[in-house]
Formats: structure tokens, sequence, C-alpha cells
């Protein structure tokens, strides 16, 4: 079952005072630990994050500032020490089309204040960059082989996507994220709004629907939407502290049946054949 999460709907009464008990778990069951005497972690998070030229630098500094801000918060310290090993693996890449992928932040393990300083520092070193096209797929399948490269084993696997546009590059979105699902993965949603759909960078009016019919997956996936420049940061911790705790928000949120896609999950492909025709 998949989950919608509004930002201006949901958020925070629970989480941003640090009350992670409130929240419900999704009933997904933990994986079984490898055979092979891995370190164990509560979720290996991958964090893919849109840097294509839709996003404008503005947009891409709050976007770096929140994953920094978010990962050393109260809250998110909190959601971590609700889980059974109290510590969780996290690796940060950047995308845009379907051949470029950049990873910011190896796999860190965290386990605390001094290991979530060094990880927000880590991300905030490095040059923001942009570039061309959008490729959602391209990112799930970059994400996928990561979980195996590490020497950690996480009870949960989760990728989470923020993007401001849909997938128009690449193999189609549905087929990674199906791939993604059967691999045991769960994929989480930040479908960025936070401004005028624009002709010429290739923005819909339906992105929140987009993710939740065609990007998110996996048991208790959900999709935090920005419809507010100045809810970007604190959408961001709200969806890591979810993640970390590996729970959502009890009687906020709206279980979307399934159901044929509310939007065309090949629609960015459509339009960037219809006006460039290749």
């Amino acid at each position: 079952m998949r989950w919608c999460v509004s930002i201006g709907a949901v958020l925070v009464a629970g989480a941003m005072a640090g009350d992670v008990a409130s929240f419900a778990a999704p009933g997904a069951k933990p994986q079984p630990a490898q055979a092979r005497q891995d370190p164990i972690v509560d979720v290996e998070l991958v964090l893919a994050v849109d840097v294509s030229y839709s996003m404008d630098m503005d947009e891409l500094a709050i976007q770096r500032e929140g994953y920094a801000q978010a990962i050393v918060s109260k809250e998110f310290l909190s959601a971590l020490k609700t889980g059974p090993t109290g510590k969780i693996a996290v690796t940060y890449f950047e995308w845009a089309a379907s051949t470029d992928q950049k990873i910011i932040i190896p796999w860190r393990v965290i386990d605390g204040p001094e290991s979530a300083d060094a990880v927000a520092a880590e991300i905030m070193k490095t040059p923001i960059r942009r570039a061309s096209r959008t490729s959602i797929s391209g990112a799930i399948y970059f994400a996928m082989p990561l979980f195996d490269e590490n020497a950690l084993h996480g009870l949960r696997r989760v990728i989470d996507i923020s993007g401001d546009g849909p997938n128009n590059n690449g193999s189609p979105v549905t087929i990674a994220r199906d791939e993604a699902i059967a691999k045991g993965i769960v994929i989480n949603g930040l479908p960025i709004m936070a401004k005028e759909p624009s002709y010429s960078t290739m923005d819909i009016e339906n992105l929140d629907l987009y993710y939740e019919d065609c990007v998110v997956g996996g048991p208790g996936s959900f999709v935090v939407t920005i419809k507010e420049r100045e809810k970007f940061k604190e959408a961001i911790r709200t969806k890591l502290v979810m993640e970390v705790a590996g729970l959502v928000p009890e009687g906020r949120v709206v279980p979307v049946a399934n159901r044929e896609p509310r939007v065309n999950c090949m629609v960015g492909e459509k339009i960037w054949q219809d006006r460039w025709g290749r």
C-alpha cells in the first residue's frame, strides 16, 4: 500500500515535537539478517536528489541545506533512537539524465550527533551543480546496486527520491520502480512543486499524483509534497524522520488504492517527444 502525505496537512505535530511514538507502523516485516555477519543497521537509506536544470540555484541550495539541517535536527536524532540498533546507513547522490549520477556522500553510518554532524558537513562542502534531462528511472537503477556494495545490512532498504519533474529520459519509471520493489526496496518521494509550472522546464501541474502513482512503491511508501518554498526544509526533515523511524503519521494520510494511474506515467517522455521529436 502506498501513502500520500501533504506537507500542508501533515507533518509535524508529532514528529516536530520529537514524539515519534505518535506514529503508526505501516506493517512491513523487517528483512532477516544476511548469512554473513555484516553490521546491522535499522535502515539503509539512499538519498537521490534531482539537480536537473529545471531546479533553480536557489532551490538547489535550499535542498542541500534542508538535508544537512534535517540530519542534525533533534527530531531526526530522536527518531534514530527508536530503532532496534539506534543507527542507520545513508548515502547521498545527485542525478539528472539516465547516465548522470554523482555520489556526494558514500555510505556513512549515523548513530548519534557526532556522526550526523560529519555527514551534514560533508553534504554542505560539495559545490552545487546542475545538469540536463530528468531520469527518475536512471536514479532508481543507479540506487539499487548501492545496497549490495556496502558492508552493512539494513533491516529496511529505502530509496528516497526528490525531484521537480516527471521522467523524460531513460527507461520508463514504472519498470524501474517495479524492479526495485521486487528486490524488497521501498521508494518514497518528495515532489517539488514550489513554483508555477513552466513550459520551458518540462513541469507538470500534478507532479504529486505522478509521484504517488508512478514513482513510489513498497510497504508503507509515501509522498511528501512541497508546494511552498518556505516549507522546503520542514518537508525534508519530516520525511527523513518518518523514514528513519520506519513509520507513517497515524490518521493523517490517505491510502492510495490499487488502481490505474491518475496520471500518464509516460507524460514526461511524451512532452519531450512532442517538443523536440526525439
